[in-house]
């Protein structure tokens, strides 16, 4: 390569390692706060995990570089955990069976990786690349294809919710950096390339599909907080008006006006009569009282 340059190499590497390690942590950080992995696809993780085996093949058969080596057994570790995540958080798993599947997991992807580089160097060494192209390849596959379940829920909520924007850009950049180191290598790997090149695209697309779909579902979800809010005023009032127009038509009917009835005549009770008999006893008058 005319750019060969083995310092450029081992620098934009080390970069790119270093974005691709910590481009996990926001996402992995976010969905541990939120407690919640909605919108994000367990499959995007999923499959980067896996791809992170190829990958990982790929390049310590191809003995890349030691940066670009150890960045796919770091990434692979990471997308794993967010998977775990996604288990816990998403599917409702218990913490015991989560922690049980994300550890099973992560056991068999190292050493079906170490057993594929056993079992492809000593061809890769006698000049046969076939196989090691053929995982480098895959890796590139299973990346770009673990990248359509997301846009799924993209779709699916119109809008990029619980994927991290921050997590995305720095697993661009990674990509831009690895490219960068695989340009100032004395042979340029063209199938890693492919693979780095393809991840910079597919993230580039979540990233505009959020500039523009995340601030229309916010301007929608303020409309329908608006529309709600008046439908709730309107409804209160109704029940307000409808509430004073009965109480307005009881009190007529059951409290009419007083001078509507007739004068009601009260019997008039005759008081008895006490009347005084005068009886003679000896030439003398005494009074006896009589009730008539």
């Amino acid at each position: 390569m005319p750019f060969s340059n083995n310092v450029a190499e081992q620098v934009f590497g080390t970069i790119g390692t270093i974005c691709w390690t910590a481009q996990m942590l926001p996402q992995v950080w976010k969905s541990w706060r939120e407690k919640s992995t909605d919108g994000l696809s367990q499959w995007l993780v999923l499959l980067w995990g896996i791809a992170s085996v190829f990958q990982g093949v790929y390049a310590i058969v191809q003995n890349i570089n030691i940066p670009l080596i150890v960045q796919p057994q770091l990434f692979g570790f990471l997308t794993l955990l967010s998977w775990g995540q996604c288990q816990y958080y998403g599917v409702k798993r218990s913490l015991m069976v989560t922690f049980i599947m994300t550890v099973s997991v992560i056991a068999v992807c190292g050493g079906l990786e170490a057993g594929l580089i056993f079992a492809v160097r000593p061809s890769h060494d006698l000049g046969n690349k076939t196989a090691t192209n053929v995982f480098g390849i895959l890796a590139s596959v299973l990346i770009s294809i673990a990248l359509f379940p997301q846009y799924y829920e993209i779709y699916k909520y119109k809008e990029v919710i619980g994927l991290s924007l921050v997590f995305i850009t720095v697993d661009l950049l990674g990509g831009v950096f690895n490219d960068l180191s695989l340009i100032f290598k004395e042979e340029l790997d063209v199938i890693a390339l492919i693979c780095y090149t393809l991840v910079i695209v597919l993230d580039g697309v979540i990233i505009i599909a959020a500039l523009i779909l995340n601030p229309r579902a916010r301007k929608r979800r303020e409309q329908e907080t608006v529309q709600a809010t008046l439908e709730t005023s309107t409804f209160t009032n109704s029940l307000s008006k409808l509430d004073s127009t009965i109480r307005a038509a009881g009190d007529k009917l059951l409290l009419p006006d007083a001078s509507s009835f007739p004068p009601t005549s009260h019997p008039t009770t005759r008081a008895p009569s006490v009347t005084s008999t005068v009886v003679v006893h000896g030439g003398q008058e005494a009074e006896e009282g009589k009730i008539n």
